[in-house]
């Protein structure tokens, strides 16, 4: 099943998830170790992560090692850009009105 990138970050343990291995890969035994969780849950985290492709795996010896997948992690700041543009508009246009607003009562 494909699950949406917008679905997976949602979570704030998925979100930390991303945020530990975006330094290293690590391990999911090492990644557990950061939560006060279970192996199995935070392997559940990492099995929705892997089937957004925000995250890849990749075998070393016995060990799977989880990484960040970048480029996903940009088609996501593409289209939060998007949105920051849109409220950053909507925001000057808002400062705009107060300002006539302000000057009209004075």
């Amino acid at each position: 099943m494909r699950r949406d990138v917008f679905q997976a970050i949602a979570d704030p343990t998925r979100r930390a998830i991303i945020t530990l291995i975006a330094l290293q890969a690590m391990t999911p035994n090492a990644i557990a170790d950061n939560f006060n969780t279970t192996r199995q849950s935070v392997s559940k985290h990492l099995r929705i992560l892997t089937e957004c492709a925000i995250v890849k795996q990749e075998q070393q010896g016995r060990e799977i090692y989880y990484s960040l997948e970048i480029e996903k992690m940009k088609e996501i700041d593409i289209w939060l850009n998007q949105c920051r543009k849109i409220w950053e508009t909507r925001f000057n246009q808002l400062d705009e009105v107060l300002s006539t607003i302000k000057k009209n009562k004075k």
